[in-house]
């Protein structure tokens, strides 16, 4: 049989491909399988994530999944579409074939946002706020400083290292288009002044939970897929309730389900999720 030619990368101008793949488990054919075949197929899906996990630029995280929603869960991110592709489908046959059934998955892309601090307008602010002269060392030095920042900011919304705390959420979000409360019809300004708002919110929280917020527009039924992460799953609930309260939510907010996970490493993961 001839093998396909080798595809041509499809890594984007920017950031790269996450998907949170979620599956149940068929735990009929489970029971009917021997211990022997069982542990062979619990080897099978280690050595699937490592593999996945070896791949360059590529990182892979496992959950077992709080909630009848949903058994088994895995977040990938890597930056070609063909990689993303041929994991997902990978991570699906993990087990062998009739064992995991997807029950919900959701493709997004790594993104910056349009609301950030241009270095002109962070100029401008130093000026006006601390009285520093442009051209000043002391100017130089916090401009400087704010361009450290953002560099770091600019490279955790794109290219981020997840961590491995252990409680995550997932949900996809939306912003309305009704007439009334339409976001798109805002102008920059505003739409830029809540969205800061929002942020605000999220600063409290640092150190208690990661977010990162993905783009879906043209890819999934949302627009936007956010996944959260934390050391207690009581920090999960305050941001959201606490974020429900700015005005970008309340007026122009809308959700999809929600999804608890618990960060696992793949034999533990077997052992709960097939108990």
């Amino acid at each position: 049989m001839n093998q396909d030619p080798p595809a041509t990368p499809l890594v984007p101008q920017e950031g790269w491909t996450v998907q949170h793949l979620f599956f149940h488990i068929d735990h009929g054919f489970w029971a009917a399988l021997t211990p022997s075949e069982k542990a062979e197929r619990a080897a099978r899906m280690q050595g699937t994530v490592d593999a996945i996990r070896a791949h360059p630029k590529t990182q892979l995280l496992t959950f077992s999944m709080v909630g009848p929603k949903a058994e088994v869960g895995f977040m990938l991110l890597t930056p070609d579409l063909h990689d993303a592709d041929r994991f997902a489908k990978q991570l699906g046959l993990a087990l062998g074939p009739d064992v995991l059934t997807p029950c919900y998955n959701y493709l997004s892309m790594t993104e910056w946002t349009e609301y950030s601090e241009s270095e002109d307008e962070a100029a401008a602010r130093i000026q006006r706020t601390e009285n520093l002269q442009p051209g000043s060392e002391e100017f130089e030095k916090r401009l400087g400083e704010w361009k450290a920042h953002m560099g770091k900011y600019y490279q955790d919304r794109l290219y981020p290292n997840m961590p491995d705390w252990p409680v995550m959420c997932f949900y996809p979000m939306s912003k309305r288009r009704n007439v009334g409360a339409n976001w798109y019809a805002q102008d920059f300004a505003k739409r830029r002044e809540l969205m800061g708002g929002h942020a605000k919110t999220g600063r409290k929280y640092a150190g208690k939970v990661r977010q990162l917020v993905t783009g879906s527009t043209g890819l999934d039924s949302h627009e936007w897929g956010v996944t959260l992460f934390a050391h207690d799953v009581f920090q999960i609930k305050s941001i959201v309730y606490e974020m429900r309260w700015d005005e970008v939510t309340t007026q122009f907010g809308e959700f999809g389900d929600f999804f608890i996970g618990i960060q696992l490493p793949v034999p533990a993961l077997v052992e709960r999720a097939l108990a």
